[in-house]
Parts: structure tokens; sequence; C-alpha cells
């Protein structure tokens, strides 16, 4: 396969988002910034994704030559056999990401790290995408592990904001990902995976991503309720949540394939806002 292709597998942009939590984690937990610390973190946390998602592009690859979205995909688009170079990347990815990890950080890092790749690896594509709606729930862990892997890389026990974080990002996951979900209803529908709009329908499932959102905003007032943020998070919560909910609320009365794209693109707003209030919060409060 051509260079490009390999680059493909990463899934880069997802590995990015994974870095980004992990960095962000980094930041409130940091009495001073390292750049090298940031860098070095960075690394581990992309090597960390990029098994993964090689992994995924291997097992999935026959169900994404028959999406519109994926069959174009660089496994997707050839023959099934002599494919064997292609997990071992996965594995020498892994191998590496969790021995850095464990070499310039601590075991801790580097049993988040794995732990990150096993859920997105195995407990998502293996276990559940093909079998059970919990797919993403249970999948989604992937980006919890990430908050703790940052956190990790500057105190290896486990801290109460780090574990607050983490359960934020397991509730975003299914808002975020359920969105997407309800766009692309009819083709997971053609490749039967049980994704939420495929089983309920997009109606139901707008529903239930208001639920959760509604679950995962209480979530993220928990850090300045429990005194471990101050008000500039409190803010930034409070404003991610509330254009988010605003953005459920419409797709609650609009169920449509357009409207899930909107809601898909507003988690990741959510997301931003609520990383920067996180950021500015901990830099504000050590000045």
């Amino acid at each position: 396969m051509p260079l490009t292709d390999y680059i493909e597998l990463l899934k880069l942009r997802i590995g990015g988002m994974i870095a980004l939590t992990a960095v962000v984690s980094y930041l409130s937990m940091a009495e001073r910034f390292s750049l090298g610390h940031l860098l070095l973190l960075t690394v581990v946390m992309l090597l960390g994704s990029s098994s993964s998602a090689v992994f995924n592009h291997w097992y999935d690859r026959d169900i994404d030559r028959n999406m519109d979205r994926t069959a174009r995909r660089p496994l997707a688009r050839r023959p099934l056999d002599n494919l064997s170079p292609v997990l071992w990347l996965a594995a020498a990815l892994l191998i590496a990401g969790v021995g850095l990890s464990y070499w310039f950080f601590n075991a801790m890092v580097a049993l988040h790290l794995f732990f990150g790749a096993f859920f997105y690896g195995i407990v998502y594509t293996v276990w559940l995408k093909r079998r059970s709606w919990l797919n993403i729930v249970l999948g989604g862990l992937a980006g919890s592990f990430a908050v703790l892997a940052g956190a990790a890389s500057v105190r290896p026990e486990l801290c109460l904001l780090p574990l607050l974080l983490a359960l934020v990002l397991f509730f975003w996951t299914p808002s975020h990902f359920w969105s997407l979900a309800i766009h692309l209803q009819e083709e997971y529908r053609k490749v039967g995976i049980p994704m939420l709009p495929v089983l309920l329908g997009a109606p139901k499932t707008a529903r239930c991503i208001f639920g959760n959102t509604l679950l995962m905003v209480g979530a993220s007032l928990l850090p300045w309720w429990l005194q471990q943020l101050g008000t500039i998070y409190l803010l930034g919560a409070l404003l991610a949540g509330g254009l988010f909910l605003w953005d459920n609320w419409q797709l609650l009365h609009a169920p449509t394939r357009e409207r899930g794209w909107h809601n898909f693109i507003g988690s990741m707003r959510y997301l931003g806002i609520l990383f920067a209030g996180i950021v500015i919060d901990t830099g504000v409060g050590r000045l």
C-alpha cells in the first residue's frame, strides 16, 4: 500500500481528539507547564489511538466496503488476503505507545493507554459493534481512559477531578455518536449494525440523546460543585451545555438526517468550550 493509505489507517483526526483530551487533563493537574511533557503525552496517545484505529480498519473491512461513508477506505478497496502487515502495524503501534508511556511517565499512564485502545479495538469493534446497541456506550470509554492517562502523567494515583471529567466524557460519547448514527441511519441498517436509530428509529433516539445530554450536563457541574474547578469553568460548562441542549431540543422536534449532523457538530463544539473552560480556569487559578 502507498504511504498515504497507511496514514489514513491511523485515523489521525480521532487520534488528535484523544490526544487533546489527555492534554487538557494533564493541564488541569499540572502545577507547571512543560512543553516536553505535553509533546511526549501527545505522541504516546496518538500511538495508542492509532493502534486501535488500524485494527478497526482491518476488522471492519467487510462492512466498510458496503457503506458509502467508508467504501473508499484503504482496506475496503483491497482483497481480504495478505493483510498480516496491517495487524503487525497495529501491534507495533500499541507496544510502542504502552512502552514509551511506561518509560517516560509511569505504569498508570501505560495501563490507561492500553485500556483505551482495548475498549475501542476489542470491546467496541469486536464484541459489541455488530451485536448490541451498547456498542458506543461501552466502547466510548476510550475517551474516558484518555482523561485518566493525561492526569496520571502528573499524578499516578486516581484523583477526583480526572474521574469527574472521565464521567463527563462517558456521557458525551453516546450523544455525540448517536447523532451521527441518525445521520447515517440507513447505511448502518444496510450493513446490519444495531446502532440505536436502527433499532428504535430517529425520534426515539433523539429522546435518548436529550436525556443522556441532561445527564452529561449534570455531570459537568460536579467539578465545580465539589470545588475541583472554579467559576470560569462553571460558566464554560453552562454555556457549552446550554448550546448543546438547544441543539438537542431542535433534533427532538425535527429528528432528520440534517439535524442529526448538526447535533453531531454541536457535540464537538460542546467539548471545545468545555476544554477551554478547564484550561482557562486552572491557568487563572495558578496565577
